[in-house]
C-alpha cells in the first residue's frame, strides 16, 4: 500500500513537471529582464528604465476585426506568417509621437512614498533593437543610453520581441528617503512569472542592488538597507532551486541515495563545493562562450538526474563509498552551478555596484534550497527505512525510476539542438 501511494504520488508529480511551462503566446518574447537605476538628488527621483517592448504593449492588443486580426496594440502592425499572427515595431507611429511608449511605461510603473503614487515627468525615450542596446548596467551607462538622440536606432522591419526601450523618468518630489516600486500591468506572456526585475538604488555614497520575480504586482520596498538589498537575492537563490525541477530531482536523488546521516552530508557537502566553484567561474566568465556550451550544460544536467537515481538504486559500499559519492556529487555540483550562473547572469552583471554581496547572497540562499529539500525528505526516509526491506527498497526505487523517466524526456528536448 506505501508503494503504491508513493508511486501515485511520484506519478503525479512527474505529470506536473511534464506539463508545466506550456503556454501559447501572440507576443514573442525573447527577454525577459527589467532593470531600474533609481538616482537621489534634492529634487527627487530619476528613474532609468530597461524593458522589453512586449511589457508595454502586449495587453493592449484590441478586439477582432472584420478581417479576423485583432486590433494592433499601440505602435504596432499585425502580420500573418506562415498563418501565425505576429507583431511588429510601427515605426512611423513611433516617430509621430515618439513619447507614447515612455507615457505607457509612466502608467504602468508606480512610484510611492507613503503609501501615495508620484506623477513623474518623462524625459527621455530610446528604443534599441534586441543584441545591439548600449550598456545599461550602470548608473552611468544608463544615463548614456538615454542621452539625447533620435528616439530609434531601429532601420529596418523588426519584430517587437526584438525591441529593447529605454525610458528616462523623473519623479519632483524633493528628498527622498524609502519608497516603493510596482507595476499594475499584466501583459499575458510566457514566462512573465519568471521576469528578472533588478532595482538599483542610488542614495549619495551607498548603492543598494534589489531582485524581485514576477510581474511586481506587491510593490518592493527600497529602504537603503544593505540587509534589505541582499536579502532579495538569498530569497531568489532559495527560489532558484526549490522552483528548478531539474535541481529538485537531482537532491532528491542524492538523499533517497544516501546510506546514513554521514553519507548524506558527504553528498551534500560535494554538490555545495562543486555548485559554488562554477556559479562564480561562471558568472566571472571563465567559461567557454560558443553558443553549444549552455544547451550542452543542460543537457549534462539531465543526464546527472538518470545517474544520481541510478546512485540512488545502487549506492556505494560503506568504507571508501562516501569518499566516491563526495566526489561525485562535487563532480556533478559543477555542471549545476554552471546551471545556476547562466540564471543570475540575466540579472546581474559583472560590473554591478556590490556584485560579491549579491553572488554571495544568491549562493547562500541556494544552499537554504538546498537544505530545505534534505530537511523535508530525509526524515520520510528514516520513516521508510523502518519499515520492512521491501517497503523501502520499492519506494526508494519508485521515485528514482520517475525521477529518471522526467530527466529522459528532458534528454531528449534538449539534445535537439545538437540534431
Amino acid at each position: 500500500m506505501v508503494v503504491a501511494r508513493l508511486f501515485f504520488a511520484s506519478f503525479l508529480f512527474a505529470t506536473i513537471l511534464l506539463c508545466a511551462g506550456r503556454a501559447e503566446a501572440h507576443f514573442n518574447l525573447n527577454q525577459n529582464v527589467r532593470i531600474h537605476h533609481v538616482s537621489h538628488s534634492e529634487d527627487g527621483l530619476d528613474v532609468y528604465l530597461r524593458l522589453p517592448m512586449p511589457y508595454l504593449v502586449a495587453e493592449l492588443v484590441g478586439t477582432e476585426g472584420p478581417d479576423g486580426l485583432p486590433k494592433p496594440a499601440p505602435y504596432t502592425y499585425n502580420q500573418i506568417e506562415d498563418g501565425v499572427l505576429m507583431h511588429y515595431l510601427d515605426q512611423a507611429a513611433l516617430h509621430k509621437d515618439p513619447t507614447g511608449l515612455a507615457r505607457i511605461a509612466e502608467n504602468f510603473l508606480v512610484l510611492s512614498i507613503d503609501g501615495h503614487r508620484q506623477t513623474p515627468e518623462i524625459f527621455s525615450i530610446r528604443l534599441h533593437p534586441l543584441g545591439q542596446e548600449p550598456g545599461f548596467a550602470t548608473l552611468n551607462e544608463a544615463r548614456s543610453a538615454l542621452a539625447p538622440r533620435d528616439v530609434s536606432t531601429i532601420n529596418e522591419e523588426i519584430y517587437v520581441g526584438e525591441v529593447m526601450v529605454d525610458v528616462h523618468l523623473r519623479f519632483v518630489t524633493g528628498e527622498v528617503g524609502a519608497y516603493s516600486l510596482s507595476y499594475t500591468s499584466y501583459p499575458g506572456l510566457p514566462g512573465q512569472d519568471d521576469t528578472a526585475n533588478l532595482i538599483l538604488d542610488y542614495n549619495g555614497q551607498d548603492v543598494r542592488t534589489y531582485r524581485a520575480r514576477g510581474l511586481m504586482h506587491t510593490p518592493v520596498e527600497i529602504s537603503g538597507s544593505a540587509t534589505a538589498a541582499v536579502s532579495t537575492f538569498f530569497a531568489e537563490g532559495i527560489r532558484h532551486i526549490l522552483e528548478g525541477p531539474d535541481h529538485v530531482l537531482f537532491v532528491l536523488c542524492m538523499i533517497i541515495g544516501a546510506l546514513n546521516l554521514h553519507s548524506l552530508l558527504a553528498r551534500v557537502t560535494g554538490f555545495t563545493l562543486g555548485h559554488t566553484v562554477t556559479l562564480i567561474l561562471g558568472f566571472f566568465g571563465f567559461a567557454p562562450s560558443g553558443a553549444w556550451f549552455i544547451p550542452t550544460v543542460e543537457l549534462a544536467i539531465a543526464l546527472s538526474i538518470i545517474y544520481a537515481a541510478a546512485m540512488a538504486v545502487w549506492p556505494p559500499e560503506k568504507g571508501h563509498g562516501d569518499l566516491k559519492a563526495f566526489a561525485i556529487t562535487s563532480g556533478i555540483g559543477l555542471l549545476h552551478g554552471f546551471g545556476f550562473s547562466f540564471m543570475l547572469h540575466q540579472i546581474l552583471r559583472v560590473d554591478a555596484p556590490n556584485v560579491w554581496h549579491s553572488l554571495l547572497a544568491f549562493n547562500v540562499g541556494v544552499e537554504v534550497g538546498q537544505i530545505i529539500i534534505v530537511l523535508l525528505v530525509w526524515p520520510l526516509v528514516l520513516l521508510l527505512r523502518k519499515q520492512p526491506g521491501r517497503i523501502w527498497v520499492g519506494s526508494r526505487t519508485v521515485v528514482a525510476a520517475c525521477a529518471s523517466l522526467v530527466a529522459m524526456v528532458w534528454v531528449v528536448e534538449r539534445a535537439e539542438f545538437f540534431l
